[in-house]
């Protein structure tokens, strides 16, 4: 299985953000719950580097809370605060608030001795595509957002947003993505939705995915799709097949239209309706 895709926008964004990163005190790195390390874009790291940064492990309501409990050790072990969200219900953006302003207490200390008192803290949210950031700026500014005045450094386009009373959000256009060359990483950024559908072998996706459901959670499969154990084949294809004949996915002639299966199947994944997973495991 081989997925490839390569934004031309990537150096842009690289400088855009590069550029904007002189106006920030903290920057929230938005990782997928499901798969944080998968997730987590190379180049950001190396962006961001020295900068205090907040790890936010979003989408935790879709996957597995014992994983997400060992991420959470494993990158406070990295020496990141981390916050666990669900941002589409809101869950957890206080506790993110928190760790943001605790992170840039110092900077905000350092500028108060200096004479310079009541600054907001500064920060950017950076992260893939399709891991919420959108719906995390939106929580957290509310519907009552008032937008700050110029600043200089902010290009046409960007503004800041006011989050409470102590943090100002700069609500930044695009997300560099790096060129994908580890097969398993992109497997895990397709089936989560990190990258758009139409631009990889959708077939081989999901026959993988059916190959590690059966695998490792057969009893959602049989749950799910009402199969017994002995109805799990180790041929996909025909694991396929018959799950469209379960859910009536039927050309005429009785020929199961394998198209719709998978968008049935990669859509139960997504949703939580397969249970909750988690695909990347701490390796400490």
């Amino acid at each position: 299985m081989h997925i490839h895709w390569f934004p031309g926008h990537m150096t842009k964004a690289q400088r855009m953000i590069r550029e904007q990163l002189k106006l920030i005190d903290v920057v929230i790195e938005l990782l997928d719950a499901r798969i944080p390390l998968s997730s987590a874009n190379p180049m950001i790291a190396e962006l961001v580097e020295g900068k205090p940064k907040v790890v936010a492990l979003n989408k935790a309501d879709l996957a597995d809370s014992a994983r997400t409990a060992e991420w959470v050790s494993y990158f406070r072990n990295m020496g990141f605060a981390t916050a666990i969200l669900d941002s589409a219900s809101g869950k957890g953006t206080k506790e993110l608030v928190n760790k943001v302003e605790k992170e840039a207490s110092e900077k905000i200390a350092k500028l108060t001795a200096k004479g310079i008192k009541g600054r907001a803290v500064r920060a950017m949210i950076l992260g893939i595509p399709n891991v919420g950031k959108s719906s995390l700026i939106n929580r957290l500014i509310g519907t009552a957002t008032a937008k700050t005045g110029d600043k200089p450094g902010v290009t046409r386009g960007q503004q800041w947003l006011t989050v409470g009373k102590n943090l100002e959000l700069l609500d930044t256009p695009g997300v560099l993505w790096p060129r994908m060359d580890d097969q398993e990483v992109a497997f895990k950024l397709a089936v989560t939705g990190a990258i758009k559908d139409d631009i990889y072998d959708m077939e081989k996706v999901i026959l993988n995915l059916l190959e590690i459901l059966t695998a490792q959670y057969s009893d959602r499969l049989c749950e799910r799709y009402k199969l017994t154990p002995d109805q799990l084949s180790e041929d996909t294809m025909e694991l396929l097949s018959l799950i469209g004949a379960k859910r009536g996915c039927l050309r005429s002639g009785g020929i199961v239209d394998c198209e719709k299966v998978r968008r049935i199947i990669l859509t139960d994944f997504r949703s939580g309706k397969l249970g909750k997973f988690t695909l990347d495991i701490p390796n400490n």
